[in-house]
């Protein structure tokens, strides 16, 4: 049920992708998703769609692996898509009572699931190209300014980069009890509403519970290794950038500059 789930997992191999700095892959993919909201037109979104592609060439990350983790969003993508299509105003091509279909909700629909479909994807190959600890020390290398002020960086990345490692933990062990409850009777594929929603009761009960014991394990293992934050802490690996990483901003930096040009251009 969760093999779509690849957000939050880490693929190992060896490629260029995976060697490059943590904060390029942050900061590109940040610049990425800015990007997808800039473009209009439909050469942007075929810009897009190629530096996308020419990422996932370069993580050596099988191409099913990486598209697979959109069935988790089937269901939001669909609805998503159906609101766009009969809720947008403009020239009625189809209509049936109160559903109407027109054409600039078409092809808004298009470049919105378009938008998702490429969000979700180029920030599964973030995820899967970069371990929890280099994305905490991304994360907390980039928000170091922040500490001037008295934001506690090191704690919100440890915070992030534990959340997205818990995504697969708790699909795995979502698993395991939906097996242990059907083994025991419980009804999962009823079609009936009110059914679906009374057999979550048994899932997500022990679910929560499996959760919070988890992370009382986590808390208390990173006690028992004097863990205390951030402050004085040193790092077994420290990030330095070498001629890859700056030749790296530089392929964002280009991408970003022609999504800004299309833009201006209306393509």
């Amino acid at each position: 049920m969760f093999d779509g789930i690849t957000l939050g997992q880490y693929y190992q191999t060896d490629s260029p992708l995976h060697r490059l700095d943590p904060r390029v892959k942050l900061v590109g993919t940040m610049a990425y998703i800015i990007a997808l909201f800039i473009v209009k037109g439909w050469v942007g979104y075929f810009l897009a769609f190629l530096f996308l592609a020419t990422m996932i060439a370069l993580s050596h990350v099988p191409l099913r692996f990486v598209v697979r983790g959109m069935k988790a969003i089937l269901i939001i993508l669909l609805i998503t898509v159906a609101f766009n299509v009969f809720l947008t105003p403009g020239k009625v091509l189809w209509s049936f009572g109160v559903l109407k279909v027109t054409k600039e909700g078409l092809v808004f629909a298009a470049r919105m699931a378009v938008r998702l479909i490429f969000l979700i994807i180029g920030s599964s190959v973030m995820t899967l190209t970069t371990t929890p600890n280099q994305l905490t020390d991304g994360l907390e290398s980039l928000m170091g300014p922040l500490k001037k002020i008295h934001v506690p960086v090191h704690e919100i990345s440890m915070m992030m980069s534990i959340a997205l490692r818990f995504i697969p933990i708790l699909m795995e062990e979502t698993d395991k009890i939906m097996k242990a409850q059907m083994a025991r009777g419980a009804d999962f594929e009823s079609k009936h509403l009110m059914q679906k929603i009374r057999s979550m009761v048994p899932l997500l009960v022990p679910l929560f519970i499996s959760a919070f014991r988890r992370a009382n394990d986590l808390a208390m293992a990173m006690e028992a290794r004097c863990y205390h934050g951030g402050e004085g802490r040193t790092r077994m690996k420290p990030l330095i950038y070498k001629g890859r990483d700056i030749f790296g901003y530089g392929v964002v930096a280009a991408f970003f500059a022609a999504c800004i040009v299309l833009r201006v251009v209306g393509l």
